[in-house]
């Protein structure tokens, strides 16, 4: 009895190996086979099973690699192509799959190296949009725009490359070349609500005051969330544009919620400075100097008001105390008289 155990296991034994290639030939069809019924899990289940007899197989490499991306495992289906272009597999459609699996998980430098390589081996292949989106989240923004320009005759409809433009000269602040590429953007995808937002602060910085405030209503009306930031804007925008009580009306809602907020007490204090309203602006520029008895801008600011309500010396007096506490606000005072403010 134990003869036949020994020699059961040496055959077994002999089997598995000398039998590996015809095993993982198995699984492999198997795996075929299930993916043809439209069955990935199984499939990719046996295609591993093939790859642990025969893990240099490119055949069975890449049927894994396809499988893995199909069921969205993307970290598993990268590291199966990175071993068929280890194993000598330097086609296009395996430098394709790693560009792409790079850019999805920001890997910019990986991608940069992928989309090259693909471009080498094809070089009719749409690759500048990844290198330039690339180049730009890198910070290379002179690289970024050249190839986001090739891109953008590549692919003319893809409004994140006008976007991606309009941003590169943002951050340059080179808001005139940054407006041509915004109005491309979302000419091209007019529902983007943030990039319309985006525009509109744009036009805010060139100044451009009336389509700034047309972009960011804009921008609210298409579902850009109306947060504090968004409403600081808003008023602001009404402000710039004379708009003085939709901008105060803005600014007096925000301060109910937020009533010891020292930016909309400024600017409410400064818009009703603007219009003319001194007693409304002593009032709140007050409220500014009780949470911070420092503030020498906003004790100057006070006796500007009292010398337009009529009392010059009063007024005079709080701004010669409030260059005492700061005297870089002589300069502001000069200013001033020079213009007759």
């Amino acid at each position: 009895m134990l003869k036949i155990i020994l020699a059961l296991t040496l055959i077994f034994t002999l089997s598995q190996a000398f039998g590996q290639p015809d095993s993982a030939a198995f699984f492999y069809q198997k795996g075929m086979e299930e993916n043809i019924k439209g069955r990935a899990l199984e499939s990719v289940r046996q295609f591993e099973k093939a790859y642990q007899y025969n893990s240099k197989d490119k055949s069975i490499i890449s049927a894994l690699a396809s499988g893995y991306l199909h069921l969205n495992r993307y970290g598993q289906a990268r590291e199966k192509f990175l071993l068929l272009e280890k194993l000598g597999d330097h086609s296009d459609s395996t430098y394709r799959q790693l560009m792409l699996l790079s850019f999805s998980n920001r890997q910019f430098d990986e991608t940069i190296k992928y989309a090259s390589l693909l471009k080498k081996v094809r070089p009719e292949e749409y690759t500048a949009y990844y290198l330039g989106k690339s180049f730009y989240e890198k910070g290379d923004l002179k690289n970024g725009i050249i190839y986001l320009q090739i891109a953008e005759k590549e692919n003319p409809s893809n409004a994140d490359i006008p976007y991606t433009i309009a941003r590169s000269y943002a951050d340059m602040f080179n808001y005139q070349k940054a407006l041509t590429y915004f109005q491309k953007a979302v000419t091209l995808n007019p529902t983007q609500n943030r990039w319309i937002y985006e525009m509109a602060l744009i036009y805010d910085a060139v100044p451009d005051p009336k389509n700034a405030l047309k972009y960011i209503l804009e921008a609210g009306e298409k579902g850009y969330h109306k947060d504090r930031e968004y409403l600081q804007n808003l008023s602001t925008a009404y402000l710039n544009n004379g708009s003085l009580k939709e901008g105060i009306d803005i600014l007096k809602n925000m301060l109910e919620q937020r009533p010891s907020d020292i930016y909309i007490l400024n600017s409410l204090a400064e818009a009703y400075y603007d219009s003319k309203k001194y007693d409304d602006a002593i009032l709140f520029f007050n409220q500014l100097l009780s949470l911070d008895p420092n503030n020498a801008g906003a004790l100057y600011m006070i006796g500007m008001s009292w010398q337009k309500k009529g009392q010059k010396e009063k007024g005079m007096g709080l701004c010669d105390r409030a260059i005492q506490m700061d005297p870089s606000l002589q300069n502001l005072k000069q200013k001033r008289e020079v213009s007759g403010f």
